[in-house]
């Protein structure tokens, strides 16, 4: 009678965990089917009005139609990104608060200096929404029209060839760096605090070319004749310039891609994850949408989250190994 009595509370023992499991498996499928009740926040670590912004607004304004619910563009800028990055890694995982990443604290700073978060452990990748190009400018009255020009003249005159960025460890300048590490030439940086100093002194003749964003600010300046530009910096060509070189058409594997995409801290729903994806895939291709994000000379993608993983996890290691190969520091 007693080992009788036993079996049945046996039983419920092994079965416990097996339900809680069901129980919550049952409570994450319900939230995701139910989500969103309430508005999403979409953090931007850079101040208002940077690209990271005009990203957020053209690439969410569909998602937050199909989702019924208001998706509110954050702004907290610091730290190079890091501070509205590290303010997502630590949400809940419940899909209300989002990360518009950029590839600088995603995986540039990582490899520069100790960060408060995992970009791979701490966030989940919802997808890499745009590629954002460097383009290499002169003013059109430079004898520089290729980056060959650009590279004999600096190895002719070592130091002689200087170039603006927009601070120490930034894309811009890391662009650079690239230029000068891979071919053996000897170029000079400037760095300035931000891009408006770049472009003034670029003009004024104090510096001898620029790596800048082509969403912040060097159109209507090729547009009005006063800069030429030389090539992209993306392995792809740009839509908004079809005709200019990628820098790796000259320099094998040369690429510094300044993009951005939309992550939830570690631990969101794959279900939610999925249809955030799905929705913002859907947005990217609506013709204001395309027409928005190509006129700031930014080149849509729209990648699953795997694939957004795995470009994150290759630029962590790329970046890596060239700070590492060069020394360079973010100071």
């Amino acid at each position: 009678m007693g080992i009788m009595n036993l079996l049945p509370v046996r039983s419920v023992c092994r079965l416990t965990p097996l339900v809680l499991l069901a129980a919550l498996g049952a409570s994450a499928i319900a939230q995701a089917q139910n989500y969103p009740t309430k508005p999403i926040r979409a953090i931007s670590p850079w101040p208002p009005g940077s690209s990271a912004e005009l990203v957020a607004r053209s690439s969410l304004m569909k998602v937050s139609d199909a989702l019924k619910q208001p998706i509110v563009i954050d702004s907290r800028p610091g730290a190079n990104g890091i501070i509205g990055s590290d303010i997502v890694a630590k949400a809940a995982p419940d899909g209300y608060t989002l990360l518009v990443s950029h590839v600088g604290p995603t995986a540039i700073s990582p490899a520069m200096q100790n960060m408060p978060y995992d970009s791979v452990r701490d966030f989940a990748p919802i997808s890499q929404l745009v590629s954002g190009p460097l383009i290499l400018v002169v003013t059109t009255d430079s004898p520089f029209r290729t980056i060959k020009d650009i590279l004999d003249n600096a190895k002719t005159n070592p130091g002689a060839v200087s170039y603006g960025s927009v601070g120490p460890g930034s894309t811009t300048h890391l662009a650079g760096a690239m230029l000068g590490f891979y071919e053996k030439a000897d170029l000079l940086h400037v760095p300035y605090k931000g891009g408006a100093p770049v472009l003034v002194d670029l003009l004024g003749k104090r510096i001898s070319m620029a790596f800048l964003s082509i969403a912040a600010g060097a159109i209507p300046h090729i547009e009005g004749g006063r800069l030429r530009p030389i090539a992209v910096t993306t392995l792809r060509r740009s839509a908004l310039y079809p005709d200019l070189p990628t820098v790796s058409e000259t320099i094998a594997n040369f690429e510094v891609n300044s993009w951005y995409g939309l992550m939830a801290p570690a631990g969101t729903s794959r279900d939610i994850v999925n249809r955030l994806h799905a929705e913002t895939a859907k947005g990217l291709t609506a013709p204001d949408v395309v027409k928005s994000l190509k006129s700031a000379g930014l080149d849509i993608e729209g990648t699953t989250p795997d694939q957004f993983a795995a470009k994150i996890r290759d630029d962590l290691v790329r970046w890596k190994s060239f700070i590492k190969d060069t020394g360079i520091t973010g100071g």
